[in-house]
């Protein structure tokens, strides 16, 4: 896949060389690039060459000064510009295995790249991590990554991601520590297999591995109708040793979903840390939370506003929080709908995985000047669900005034509604 240019920055230098959407990003001081990371390596520099082809095959060769950190202003349609690396294990847990078919062609990859960890954020198994791989990390000390993990027992790896290489899991996150490449590294909790006195060993083992190790997000496995087999789901009292466990160890996060399901509140936010894993649930909640808290809210409305939030079944909880305070304000009624997954079944509880068809049966009867969602219901720079159907197809079957709030960690949006 090529460096394909998909936007342009207004008022940056792209704009100004009359690079278009179209464009292929050919070399820069006649290197070819591989990813994002050779392209922000390769235009720290004063002056460079870019060799762009046009959108109608034309090449052209264009000389430029800038200042020496200063950005071209280039949305790149992906990360890398060679062949993203597959992921090569089967695991037991794995979501896109639990998809059906006819979603988006998007939903059904399975990458396992440390370049799109290091750039985006998205986890990693290190079991397609090459010796060439480690050689480039470590010469442009890239990080942090994020790694998952799930267990540090040899054999119960291989046994959970069905793939041989999975056992060395600790040789590799010795040699991250080793080289001083900082890492966050996820546990998916499967009941049965890496919960309970597994669980303690790894802990124990990634707790060896000092200040490279940033964080530890404990989160439940995600179970949808569509499994051909039983995978145990986490329950109250499996939340509730998941969460006790964590406590005796530095760095270590349960995700919101495990104090739901437990029947606790939501620890306060120096549980988090710098809520370094926030896109996987960890400290989600609170963080919106406390966001509302710090509004300045007025205490009257001029006229009668009835406003719904549509969120997910694991933001319920948050958002009756935020609707009590909100209807303090005389003039002002709030009310909440959790959007509850008939597609993926009742184990789904995310706001990510929420389809058009469950919005639209859950707001339907709903009777309110606003209806409010999140972006993450939304495949990001579209307004597209997950089924693929558009925010206006939604607004059409529903007839609602539906608004997209774009921060998915705050609710500050609503002062432009009232």
């Amino acid at each position: 896949m090529p460096a394909l240019v998909s936007d342009v920055i207004p008022g940056s230098i792209a704009e100004e060389l009359e690079i278009e959407n179209g464009d292929i990003i050919l070399a820069i001081d006649g290197e070819k690039m591989q990813d994002m990371i050779d392209y922000k390596y390769l235009c720290k520099s004063e002056l460079i060459t870019v060799e762009v082809q046009k959108a109608n095959g034309e090449i052209e060769e264009i000389e430029l000064e800038k200042d020496f950190d200063e950005d071209l202003g280039i949305v790149f349609e992906s990360a890398v510009f060679d062949k993203v690396k597959p992921c090569l294990n089967n695991c037991i847990f794995c979501f896109v295995a639990q998809q059906p078919k006819g979603l988006r062609d998007t939903l059904y990859v399975k990458d396992d790249d440390y370049r799109l960890s290091y750039l985006q954020g998205t986890y990693i198994t290190t079991t397609n991590l090459t010796d060439k791989d480690k050689e480039r990390i470590s010469k442009l000390h890239l990080g942090p990554f994020y790694i998952s993990v799930h267990t540090t027992n040899p054999d119960l790896r291989v046994r959970m991601l069905r793939n041989p290489k999975a056992a060395n899991i600790m040789k590799n996150l010795e040699w991250f520590a080793k080289n001083n490449i900082p890492f966050h590294t996820q546990i998916v909790l499967c009941p049965e297999y890496n919960d309970g006195a597994e669980l303690e060993r790894t802990l124990k083992d990634l707790s060896s591995l000092g200040d490279c190790l940033l964080s530890v997000a404990i989160v439940p496995v995600g179970v949808t109708q569509f499994r051909t087999d039983a995978l145990k789901t986490v329950d109250s009292e499996i939340a509730k040793q998941t969460i006790d466990i964590a406590s005796n160890y530095k760095k270590v996060c349960c995700s919101d979903e495990f104090f739901l399901l437990a029947g606790k509140e939501i620890p306060e936010s120096e549980y988090y840390g710098n809520f370094s894993q926030l896109d996987d649930g960890v400290g989600s909640l609170r963080t919106i939370m406390d966001d509302f808290d710090a509004l300045d809210l007025p205490e009257v409305i001029d006229k009668p506003l009835t406003i719904c939030f549509a969120c997910s079944v694991a933001a319920e909880k948050a958002f009756e929080y935020i609707a009590n305070g909100l209807n303090k304000i005389e003039n002002l009624k709030v009310i909440v709908k959790p959007v509850k997954s008939t597609y993926w079944g009742k184990n789904i509880t995310v706001a990510g995985l929420i389809t058009s068809e469950d919005l639209i049966n859950s707001i339907n009867d709903i009777e309110a000047d606003y209806v409010i969602v999140p972006s993450i219901m939304l495949k990001p720079y579209t307004n597209l669900f997950l089924d693929g159907n558009s925010l206006d197809y939604v607004k059409e079957k529903t007839r609602k005034n539906i608004v997209v709030f774009e921060d998915n960690y705050s609710v500050s949006e609503i002062l432009d509604l009232l």
